[in-house]
């Protein structure tokens, strides 16, 4: 099983994600339990998953809009909690928080984890969150 894998129609590698995640995510019935399912990373393309060159699931199939992609709205960074990012970003500018502990605790994110079953990645958002921390105090 690969980590990463290149999507088939725009070449940027994506993230292997659980099949658990995609089946919870997804309108689409007949996901293949015995395949590894890689996220799209490319804010541009227009597939959320897939496994293979035949197996595309598009964001038009994906229950949730994928924060990072181009015209996703909302744009959530903690889907268990639906905080979205400019509620994280508000509390890093304009209450000071500088750390994922302080912004869970001004926005209530990752109050109601089931990322498992919420987030696009199946996995915390501490990531993103923190992430946005460094961008916006650098």
């Amino acid at each position: 099983m690969q980590k990463t894998k290149p999507c088939p129609k725009c070449n940027v590698n994506g993230e292997l994600v659980s099949n658990v995640t995609v089946k919870s995510l997804t309108s689409i019935e007949s996901i293949e339990v015995n395949q590894d399912y890689y996220l799209c990373l490319n804010p541009t393309c227009d597939v959320a998953y897939f496994s293979g060159e035949e197996n595309m699931i598009m964001q038009t199939d994906v229950k949730v809009p994928i924060w990072y992609k181009e015209d996703a709205d909302p744009k959530y960074i903690c889907y268990c909690s639906k905080v979205e990012k400019a509620e994280i970003v508000d509390a890093i500018v304009n209450k000071e928080c500088d750390t994922v502990g302080k912004v869970v605790k001004n926005t209530n994110a990752m109050k109601n984890s089931d990322c498992v079953h919420k987030s696009p990645t199946g996995k915390c958002c501490s990531r993103q969150i923190n992430d946005l921390i460094n961008d916006y105090n650098n």
